[in-house]
């Protein structure tokens, strides 16, 4: 025998040691990939440093300001919402948010909770956080009292918001993996411009001269909302009311401890429980629930036109509720044409604002055959002759229509009212139906001379590789025609507003609905023949 012993096995890695590894390899092996990928990482985590970093500072710069204590809350309210929405857009973009993909693992709902949570501190996001909170918290802190309650709430907010972006996401992987999560994905940048707009007015807002006024009148009630509990807690200790100081931080802890909770009952259903679509139906269960589909299938669409006009507006109206590309588009027209005259109303602008709706509605006419792809083949394999071509154009325009008008009118009568302008109603409808007429009758004749096709693999992609311009060119141009083929009626409206004979304005309502509805029948009985004629164009350039 030897006289020397064998060493001892090591021992092995803790679960949270294995993630914490992991999340480091993941983020080193993402860089890895290519050499534009990692300096573009490189210049957006540089970016988003230095405005932590100067908003750190701002924070700080505060600490004798009478308004830090409600901008310190405010700031940790803010990063614990966004910390909660940002899954629901973005949840395809961290492959590290998708507990399903550990199921097959031999792991515990309670350590990959730990495993999770300490894996899920690593990284850039937690980083800006922990600055700002920093910087929210030592601006209320004066004295060691505040100091010492400042370590623990600062911790408490970081925590809060990282458990509640997990908790958040393991509640919807199912939804965010699905179909109608995809979808959530793709309309995305709607909720990003609602949310950039809403920030511009905020802005806005704050730069007033009382503006952090405001602030402070919310003071009392955001102080109580957990992460803003923990961030008060530090101003109420510096005033010496430790009682109140011990409240606020157990508010937050047990915030954080439901939050947990909410976490680990969402990873037991996902990681114990089986999920729906394995577990096959009882007999008369499964075909209740396929009469009823049936059923719902077979509901008529109401006041359709009879024929091929009502078979064309049903597909595109299907089109737009189940295609992600074409219900990002028109859930986009709808979103930033309301939010724009809302932007409108509240800075007390004009009621013009309202064109924006009629025009990002009527944009959806341009490149009407793109969204088909490749099936546009059965399209043109059941047009005939002119008469099918017009009655396959009227169908598209009519569905277009269909949305487009009553959206028109209500968020134009609606934003008159507000802003106390209900005699600019007549004018303003009668141009924004004439521009939208203009739309649809330039939509025509643009889908049909100058197609292109649709990058079905991108769902953000708004045209081919290599037809960009063309799509561009397409947009552009085409607004700046339906804006001259409105000329007749919105040149008298200026012209009556210059010369102050404001009694005749509400003469556009009369003259702009037939306008605008001469365009689009002129529109459909021009391009109808063109259609007919360049239906194997069509389809060579909307296919991939």
């Amino acid at each position: 025998m030897s006289g020397t012993t064998a060493a001892p096995p090591a021992a092995p890695a803790t679960v949270t040691a294995v993630f914490v590894r992991l999340k480091l390899s993941l983020m080193r092996n993402g860089l890895r990939q290519s050499t534009g990928r990692t300096a573009g990482w490189c210049v957006g985590v540089g970016l988003a440093l230095l405005f932590a970093a100067a908003n750190t500072a701002a924070l700080l710069s505060m600490r004798h300001n009478e308004h830090a204590p409600a901008v310190a809350v405010t700031v940790a309210v803010v990063l614990a919402m966004g910390w909660a929405v940002v899954p629901l857009f973005f949840f395809g973009g961290d492959e590290t948010l998708d507990p399903t993909r550990l199921t097959m693992l031999p792991l515990r709902p309670r350590p990959l909770l730990t495993a999770l949570l300490v894996s899920s501190l690593i990284g850039v996001g937690p980083l800006l956080t922990a600055m700002l909170t920093v910087g929210a918290v030592v601006s209320l802190a004066h004295g060691a009292a505040a100091g010492a309650v400042a370590v623990p709430a600062g911790l408490l907010v970081v925590a809060l918001c990282v458990t509640l972006s997990r908790a958040v996401a393991a509640a919807n992987t199912r939804l965010l993996t699905s179909r109608r999560g995809r979808d959530l994905a793709v309309l995305s940048g709607v909720f990003v411009a609602i949310g950039a707009q809403l920030v511009r007015v905020g802005a806005d807002a704050l730069s007033d001269g009382d503006g952090l006024g405001h602030a402070d009148s919310a003071l009392p009630v955001v102080r109580w909302i957990p992460p803003g509990t923990a961030v008060d807690a530090v101003r109420s200790a510096d005033r010496g009311a430790y009682g109140l100081a011990a409240l606020q931080l157990a508010l937050t802890a047990v915030a954080v401890a439901a939050v947990l909770r909410w976490w680990h009952h969402s990873l037991v259903r996902l990681m114990v429980s089986p999920d729906a679509s394995t577990i096959a139906a009882a007999p008369e269960e499964s075909g209740s629930r396929a009469d009823t589909a049936g059923r719902t299938r077979r509901l008529p669409w109401p006041r359709l036109p009879e024929g091929r006009t009502g078979t064309v507006m049903q597909r595109q109206f299907r089109y737009m509720w189940r295609d992600p590309r074409a219900k990002a588009s028109m859930v986009t027209g709808l979103a930033v044409g309301l939010l724009l005259p809302a932007v409108a109303v509240f800075q007390h602008g004009s009621v013009y604002q309202c064109l924006w709706a009629a025009g990002l509605l009527g944009v959806q006419m341009f490149n009407l055959f793109g969204t088909d792809g490749s099936a546009f083949w059965t399209v043109a394999a059941s047009v005939a002759d002119r008469r099918d071509a017009e009655l396959e154009l009227r169908g598209r325009a009519l569905a277009v229509a269909a949305i487009a008008v009553p959206y028109v009118t209500v968020v134009t009568a609606g934003a008159a009212a507000v802003l106390g302008r209900p005699g600019a109603l007549p004018e303003t409808l009668g141009v924004s139906y004439a521009f939208l007429g203009a739309l649809l009758a330039v939509g025509c004749v643009t889908s049909v001379r100058h197609p292109y096709a649709l990058p079905h693999d991108n769902p953000f992609g708004s045209a081919a590789p290599g037809q960009n311009s063309l799509a561009g060119l397409s947009l552009l141009g085409g607004t700046l025609s339906a804006a001259l083929l409105c000329a007749p009626v919105f040149a008298p409206v200026v012209v009556l507003h210059l010369t102050g004979h404001h009694g005749l304005l509400w003469l556009a309502l009369p003259v702009g609905v037939p306008y605008g509805a001469a365009l689009a029948a002129l529109a459909l009985r021009f391009t109808a023949p063109r259609l007919l004629g360049r239906l194997p164009e069509i389809l060579a350039a909307v296919r991939l």
